[in-house]
């Protein structure tokens, strides 16, 4: 069994989670603006009889709590270079943090537009994993989620330092 998918619940509704072989290729929300393919899902499996997606599960059971910071999973995303490239990217924008996709763009420095950048962001086939949530419009607008920017929202109010949010509540 190499391709092979599971659905779990959470906070943000149902999520799909899709593998390959030793690898988490995917995490998406219903809904998704770009679901995986039908040979991207393979067979369902229950997450308990799989060692890999139960990992996942449960680290993202543990992230949704807020008790889980980072990833620990081995991944492989499928897109072509510069997408892959834009996603690296993404994995290293720190929890509680956000960048706009202007500089992203100026990070890869090769001429990728800001447009082109989320494009690609919107893409992501590893949501929450590859935390493309913590991607912001100019001047820290909420922009489009492939899960919807209730979703968003939820995730960057997740991440968001215990100081800085109860500073909002006086």
């Amino acid at each position: 069994m190499q391709t092979r998918h599971t659905e779990i619940d959470s906070p943000l509704g149902e999520l799909t989670l899709t593998a390959d072989g030793d690898h988490l290729t995917g995490v998406y929300f219903r809904q998704h603006w770009h679901p995986p393919t039908t040979a991207a899902l393979g067979q369902y499996v229950e997450p308990a009889t799989d060692e890999l997606l139960r990992l996942a599960a449960d680290q993202l059971h543990e992230y949704l709590a807020g008790d889980r910071t980072e990833f620990d999973l081995p991944t492989a995303a499928v897109g072509d270079p510069r997408q892959r490239k834009i996603w690296a990217l993404l994995a290293d924008i720190g929890y509680g943090q956000t960048k706009t996709y202007g500089e992203l763009a100026n990070e890869l420095a090769d001429g990728t537009t800001a447009y082109e950048v989320g494009q690609a962001v919107g893409r992501n086939p590893l949501s929450i994993v590859v935390p493309c949530h913590r991607v912001v419009g100019k001047d820290g607008a909420l922009t489009g989620y492939a899960g919807g920017l209730k979703r968003k929202r939820f995730l960057l109010d997740l991440e968001e330092p215990a100081p800085a949010a109860s500073g909002r509540l006086f």
